[in-house]
C-alpha cells in the first residue's frame, strides 16, 4: 500500500532536493506554514523511506577524476542476481541501478583518467557472465538534479 504524498509534500522534495540544508524554518517561511507543519512533515517522509538519504553533489572533476561515465551493462540471465551484487562493490562505481532499456544495468563510474576507465571496464568485462559493456564519457552534466 502506498503512502499518500500531497501538494505540501511534494514542495517540501522540491525544496529539500535543491539544497538539503535549508532549515526548516526557512521552507515553513517559503511555504507560507509553521515550521512544527514541517518538522512533522519531513520526519514522516523520512520515516516511510520516502527521503532516503541527504546528500551532496560534487563536481568530480574538480576532485581529480577526469573520466565520469555511464557505463550499460549486460549479461546473461542466469547471472543477473550474481552480477548485482557484484556491481556495487568496485569503489570507482558511484552509482549502479537495474534497467528495462537497452542495458540491464546502469552505472555511473569516476575515473582518474583513461587509464583508470579501461582497467575498470577490463575488470566489469571480466565478471562471468557479462555479455557486453557499453561506456559514454560524460562532457558536460546539463541538470543534474529532481
Amino acid at each position: 500500500m502506498g503512502v499518500f504524498v500531497d501538494k505540501l509534500d511534494l514542495q517540501i522534495i522540491e525544496l529539500l532536493s535543491k539544497n538539503s540544508r535549508t532549515s526548516f524554518m526557512e521552507i515553513a517561511r517559503k511555504l507560507k506554514v509553521s515550521e512544527s507543519t514541517i518538522r512533522k512533515r519531513v520526519s514522516n517522509l523520512e520515516k516511510n523511506n520516502i527521503i532516503k538519504k541527504y546528500s551532496l553533489i560534487v563536481d568530480a572533476n574538480k576532485i581529480g577524476f577526469e573520466n565520469v561515465a555511464l557505463i550499460g551493462v549486460d549479461v546473461v540471465p542466469e547471472k543477473y542476481l550474481e552480477i548485482a551484487k557484484k556491481l556495487p562493490e568496485f569503489e570507482e562505481i558511484k552509482y549502479v541501478a537495474s534497467s528495462t532499456g537497452d542495458h540491464m544495468f546502469m552505472l555511473e563510474v569516476w575515473a582518474k583518467n583513461g587509464d583508470e576507465l579501461r582497467t575498470l571496464s577490463d575488470k566489469i568485462k571480466g565478471l562471468e557472465g557479462v555479455t557486453r559493456i557499453c561506456p559514454a564519457l560524460i562532457k558536460d552534466t546539463l541538470k543534474g538534479t529532481l
